[in-house]
């Protein structure tokens, strides 16, 4: 918990104290400056819960990256043992599956570029 909560809480409650009392008492300037007190604890109560959300969202998000890394060597050697499983199983189809890659990346790679139409102006 935040010490601004905590001083936002006290001067909120001293504030409704004060412009109860100047209520009771009659005295309009006691209790316009107990409202002043209670608004600006209700601020700092409101600063100080603002700043506790951000803290424990920073918490949580570091937290989880550090579990995502800490996971993505294993998810890695997974993925790579499975691989290495599928293709000893079928060589054949893993060669052919490789060369259609290499062939249609090849065929990207060399087309040539676009050109505007002769009409097209800027």
């Amino acid at each position: 918990m935040d010490n601004d909560r905590i001083t936002g809480a006290a001067k909120d409650y001293a504030g409704q104290a004060q412009s109860k009392l100047g209520e009771l008492a009659g005295d309009a300037k006691t209790e316009a400056a107990g409202r002043m007190k209670e608004a600006a604890g209700t601020a700092q109560n409101l600063y100080g819960q603002a700043k506790d959300t951000a803290r424990e969202a920073t918490e949580t998000a570091t937290n989880y990256a550090r579990q995502a890394y800490e996971n993505s060597g294993d998810a890695f050697r997974d993925g790579s043992q499975a691989l290495a499983k599928k293709v000893q199983d079928s060589p054949l189809s893993s060669v052919l599956i490789a060369g259609g890659i290499g062939f249609a990346l090849a065929l990207m790679m060399m087309r040539p570029a676009r050109r505007p139409s002769r009409d097209w102006r800027y």
